[in-house]
């Protein structure tokens, strides 16, 4: 079985995106795991002549951690296909629709998987006017978020009609394109997949804020981790069902992590699948994968081997 020993092993990491120090964090993480289980490895910190750098680097397989763009929109993956060199996750086309909360909605909405009803506004739209339509169809509070963004960059709770305009003119001056989504309150929950396994429920409860932000993330101490999730085994069973359907509607290759609200009545509501989760030390993947035995080079080594499709 190829499991690429003695193949010199890239690991893509940090990139420029808003997510550029959680990919190095991941990334020196992934390169250390390699490094115990005996593999060839070389960390690459990538800019935006990352195709020279790849080259120089003379890699045989390509481990991509890279959060945000051009790592995890489908810019790498490209790339990589075209010099012929495999890689880990997700293709192109996944990690192009995973990235773009819209389309990802519109898929589920189509394989009638329950997700928060949505206004979707484009740069060129008339603002006031898709305002006032999110308006009369979500009400409020209600979430503003980039359309292709991670980590909730961007993202935030709008309590009224006078602060939406201001804080949708700014979302949509600095990333473009923005989602405005139904606020459910409930549980903040997580699924990872690895392969074909599903890992247990991870229900998340920010101590300090009202919903997963970035610094809820990202910052020790600031989040509980209760692990399995505190669902009653029939909401347990579906939410795993259909996270599992998620990463297939998408089209997701060897790991990935599904997010979703569980409201009040028990009902899930999936937000987005994340093509390529954290793997830092407060990540949620990893603490899953533990749950379950799997140690995290152990997760390493199984992400590493779904680049043998490629």
């Amino acid at each position: 079985m190829n499991d690429f020993r003695g193949k010199r092993i890239g690991v893509l990491m940090g990139g420029w995106s808003s997510e550029r120090e959680i990919s190095l964090k991941s990334g020196l993480n992934v390169v250390a795991a390699l490094r115990r289980l005996g593999y060839v490895v070389t960390g690459i910190d990538i800019n935006r002549n990352f195709p020279d750098q790849i080259r120089q680097a003379n890699v045989d397989v390509a481990f991509v951690i890279l959060h945000g763009k051009p790592g995890e929109d489908g810019s790498i993956q490209g790339f990589l296909e075209l010099a012929g060199i495999p890689y880990t996750g997700s293709g192109v086309e996944a990690s192009a629709i995973g990235i773009d909360k819209v389309v990802s909605k519109q898929l589920f909405q189509a394989a009638q998987i329950p997700t928060p009803a949505w206004v979707s506004v484009r740069r060129r739209d008339d603002l006031s006017a898709r305002l006032k339509e999110a308006g009369a169809s979500l009400g409020f509070p209600m979430i503003i978020k980039p359309r292709c963004e991670g980590s909730s960059v961007g993202m935030q709770i709008i309590r009224d009609a006078a602060a939406l305009e201001p804080a949708a003119s700014a979302v949509r001056e600095k990333f473009g394109d923005l989602l405005l989504e139904k606020f459910i309150p409930g549980m903040i929950a997580t699924v990872g997949i690895v392969g074909e396994q599903v890992l247990p429920i991870l229900e998340l409860a920010p101590k300090r804020q009202e919903f997963y932000d970035f610094k809820a993330k990202y910052t020790k101490g600031e989040t509980e981790f209760i692990i399995p999730a505190r669902l009653e085994p029939g909401t347990t069973e579906m939410v795993q069902k259909l996270a599992l359907r998620c990463h297939e509607v998408v089209g997701c290759e060897g790991f990935s992590r599904v997010d979703l609200i569980v409201d009040r009545a028990q009902q899930p509501w999936f937000l987005e699948v994340n093509t390529l989760p954290g793997m830092t030390d407060i990540s949620d993947l990893p603490a899953e994968a533990a749950h379950v035995g799997i140690s995290y080079d152990e997760l390493v080594r199984k992400i590493l081997l779904s680049a043998r499709k490629r």
